[in-house]
């Protein structure tokens, strides 16, 4: 596949949390969420995504307060989140602290009075009735047609203003793989002369792999139907967990895939990452954080936040003093920024299977890089244990655990680990 399209260099071992305004605090606001940048950056955040900020559609609105998918506008601010200039302070500080700022981007369909609605009509497929529709059953939003372009050359203009009036990092592009590939790339191509931003698709990579001639990123959702279903057998054995990891590594050169055990669509819809995986979700944020790829956290999650957020109407994370993971995110967060390890992008340079003696239970890898090394194992399983033996090979050296900070110097081939139900450890040197 050709691939015209860098990936931006502070991207390499990034990590990107996805901020829901509106839950986020009681205000639901840009103000309120100012107060949790410094706990954010401190945890190791990377990248703050912004679910969509735009102003939200009156007519056939859901709930109470309507979806964030249906804009009425791309170039206004939501005004319950409040004004452009509170959204600029959120990037000025967000920046100052060394994160980047990404936006949600809806290029498929807009709210049934979005502004375009009246002013280009023609921007709008029509069904047999000559009637605004969505193909896909949203019944609160309308498809554009991307057969007309000049709204092409519109959205991108919209896309360019945010680039412009906030200097914003990237875009997450929602359900990128309803809108045609060729119009990601005319996007692309018009907004790397701006600023060299990062894109992430809403998409599976295994199904579209098209689009990653233009997407940096791309979301899992085989993994995680795959991770899910294995839980649901009862984690018998994690082959097919492997398998699907052999199926993205094939992604080409400068793509990763974004891992994830939680997002708006997921808590809302499908349950919290408890109610899906209960004891399986900290070692999947392990392996999110350490397998090559990025590790996409939402709201919440180092909370833990452990009940459904709605998708249409106001509710909030109850924060309190005892954010009980912000240590355990910082630890990895901070482990992908300062180990060098982490640092190559290409799926398989780096990366080693380490063969251990319960390889049907456990995952054993290293990822690698000069003189740097971390050695990642996780038991995906509830059953303690012991005396596992892992196959380093030619790797030798002393070692931190991350989370213990216990000293362990490995002096010959094989090391020898422990592991209670649900249980990890990473070694670093």
């Amino acid at each position: 596949m050709k691939r015209d399209f860098e990936l931006v260099s502070w991207a390499r071992n990034t990590n990107v949390y996805e901020v829901n305004v509106r839950q986020y605090t009681p205000e639901g606001n840009f103000q309120a969420f100012l107060e949790h940048l410094p706990r954010l950056a401190d945890m190791g955040v990377d990248v703050l995504w912004f679910m969509p900020i735009t102003p939200i559609s009156l007519l056939n609105r859901k709930g109470s307060l309507g979806s964030y998918y249906a804009c009425s506008s791309y170039r206004k601010i939501n005004p319950e989140f409040g004004a452009e200039d509170d959204f600029r302070q959120i990037i000025k500080e967000a920046h100052q602290l060394g994160m980047k700022v990404i936006i949600d981007w809806v290029a498929n369909h807009t709210g049934h009075d979005h502004e375009w609605t009246q002013t280009h009509p023609d921007y709008y497929k029509l069904n047999h009735e000559g009637k605004f529709y969505d193909a896909h059953g949203w019944d609160d939003v309308i498809d554009l047609n991307y057969a007309n372009q000049e709204l092409r050359v519109s959205m991108i203009e919209c896309m360019k203003y945010w680039i412009q009036k906030f200097d914003i990092d990237g875009f997450r592009c929602d359900m990128a793989m309803l809108t045609p590939v060729d119009f990601w790339m005319q996007a692309r191509t018009e907004l790397e002369k701006i600023k060299h931003v990062f894109w992430l698709a809403e998409l599976d990579p295994l199904d579209n792999p098209d689009y990653m001639q233009v997407f940096d990123s791309a979301y899992t959702w085989k993994w995680m139907h795959t991770t899910k279903q294995c839980k649901d057998e009862g984690a018998r054995h994690i082959h097919s967990m492997k398998e699907v990891l052999y199926q993205y590594a094939q992604m080409p050169l400068n793509t990763m895939p974004a891992w994830f055990t939680s997002n708006h669509d997921e808590n809302t819809w499908n349950g919290t990452e408890y109610e899906k995986y209960a004891e399986m979700t900290l070692p999947l944020a392990v392996f999110s954080c350490t397998w090559p790829g990025i590790p996409l956290i939402y709201s919440g999650q180092e909370l833990p936040n452990i009940k459904r957020l709605p998708f249409f109407d106001k509710d909030e994370i109850e924060w309190n003093d005892d954010i009980q993971l912000h240590a355990f995110y910082k630890i990895l967060l901070t482990l992908r920024k300062e180990n060098l390890a982490f640092s190559s992008i290409n799926n398989d340079v780096g990366l080693s299977l380490l063969n251990n003696s319960v390889d049907h239970h456990v995952l054993s890898f290293k990822r690698s890089n000069l003189d740097n090394a971390c050695i990642v194992m996780i038991n995906f399983s509830q059953y303690e244990l012991n005396h596992v033996e892992i196959d380093l090979g030619e790797e030798r050296g002393d070692y931190v655990e991350a989370f213990s900070q216990e000293n362990i110097s490995i002096k010959s081939r094989y090391y020898y680990a422990n592991f209670k139900g649900w249980s990890f450890k990473i070694l670093t040197k």
